[in-house]
């Protein structure tokens, strides 16, 4: 009998763990290990800052839905990760051995890199459902006294999508209010240019991303550092494309949400072989990592090298179709190795992304993610806000029911059957 534990609650850990019990033996053992007792659909919490959504909308308890399908839990969470020793360290003082780990903890919010950013300073936060929750607080009373908004991505940020999905956002919610009118908003993003996204853009998302801003009032300032953020003043510095300082802005807010760069979490940074300097999980092609055979890692918390050199640092998403992909390769690995087989499985690292925008949406899709690409297209339109919705309500039901059908597969293959992507060449 092996045991496989996974780190990680969300949405990487919680497909894995279903998608294990699949492909291991009958006899193995599966935990899931997370920090919190519940399961948040992240790609929501944008709804919950401006009150769309509430925290028990996109959360669910895990104990009860996990045992439903034979898979232990803990919400102690890991204080330690003792690769040498197949063992983890848990929040509570126990350890739980293993014989293969998975980890699929996403990231740790580096707000400490930058002088008063995040939901403990001055600026708000949408990466984690309490934070979202606290931000709806802070927009409330930012209604009854408007005016300038902030938001975007900081330096070394790799998860942008949802930054220009808050602030279209909150750019439908004010209007709906009758307020827009007294909300200045700039967008400040590292990104070389607006729809860059950490991958070099996705068809025409500089113009469909551009078009969006000038339609909705949004100025921008790209190649962009943030240098400090007091209560109520966020100092940037602006770059040119050889990374010499160009401007300095001094951009007054009542509110702001800025996403932090991320780094592994404390439980693994400084563990030879196994992490980046960052504290991200290296692995191979089969995501397993070189040095620890039994170890693999899926989502956000691997280790991805940066598509090019840009002015200011940004890193590389990982979207949902990528992370469905790393984890049914993990899975079906791991049960080739519990066999006594060599693991065979490559994820296909293509990225689809639906960014709402309140009223409508874009969508992407890049195959793989990095250019050269085999599909690189972008649209808009209402059609991906209902996508959306769909996908959330498909996903909660996911975690409910313990289904492994991969959701952005479908919808991929559902967008080439109507024509919307142009099919690659056989």
């Amino acid at each position: 009998m092996a045991h496989i534990v996974v780190l990680g609650g969300g949405i990487g850990g919680v497909s894995c763990v279903y998608e294990l019990k699949n492909s291991v033996r009958r006899e193995d053992r599966v935990t899931l290990v997370s920090n919190k007792p519940f399961f948040q659909f992240t790609p929501s919490n944008p709804w919950v800052a401006v009150k769309w959504r509430s925290k028990d909308d996109i959360t669910i308890a895990l104990a009860a839905v996990l045992a439903k399908h034979g898979v232990e839990f803990s919400a102690a969470g890991a204080k330690r990760v003792h690769a040498d020793e197949n063992r983890v360290e848990l929040g509570d003082g126990s350890s739980l051995a293993y014989d293969y780990l998975v980890v699929a903890t996403g990231p740790e919010l580096a707000f400490d890199e930058i002088e008063g950013l995040g939901p403990e300073c001055n600026t708000s936060s949408i990466c984690d459902v309490d934070h979202a929750t606290a931000a709806n607080k802070r927009w409330e009373e930012f209604c009854k006294n408007p005016g300038p908004i902030v938001v975007g991505g900081v330096q070394g940020a790799s998860c942008f999508g949802p930054a220009y999905e808050f602030a279209m956002i909150m750019d439908a919610d004010l209007c709906r209010r009758r307020i827009r009118d007294k909300v200045p908003m700039t967008f400040v993003t590292a990104e070389p240019y607006i729809g860059h996204l950490g991958v070099g853009g996705v068809g025409d998302t500089k113009g469909m991303l551009e078009s969006e801003m000038r339609q909705r009032h949004i100025r921008w300032i790209v190649n962009a550092k943030v240098d400090k953020v007091n209560p109520d003043k966020m100092q940037v510095s602006e770059v040119d494309e050889d990374g010499k300082h160009k401007k300095t802005h001094e951009l007054a807010f009542k509110f702001a949400m800025m996403i932090p760069a991320f780094r592994g979490i404390a439980a693994l940074r400084g563990i030879e072989g196994l992490t980046n300097p960052r504290g991200f999980i290296v692995v191979d092609k089969h995501q397993r990592n070189p040095k620890f055979r039994n170890v693999f890692g899926v989502g956000v918390c691997i280790a991805i090298a940066p598509l090019e050199q840009t002015a200011v640092p940004v890193g590389v998403p990982k979207t949902g179709y990528m992370i469905e992909s790393m984890v049914t390769a993990t899975a079906l690995n791991i049960g080739q190795l519990v066999r006594g087989q060599e693991a065979t499985h490559e994820a296909t690292w293509n990225a689809i992304c639906l960014a709402d925008f309140g009223d409508s949406g874009v969508a992407f899709v890049a195959m793989p993610q990095n250019p050269p690409r085999n599909v690189n297209w972008a649209s808009s339109g209402r059609w991906v806000h209902v996508a959306k919705v769909a996908f959330e309500k498909y996903f909660l039901h996911k975690i409910r029911t313990g289904t492994t059908e991969p959701y952005y597969e479908k919808v991929v293959m559902k967008l080439l059957d109507i024509g919307k992507i142009k099919r690659p060449a056989a």
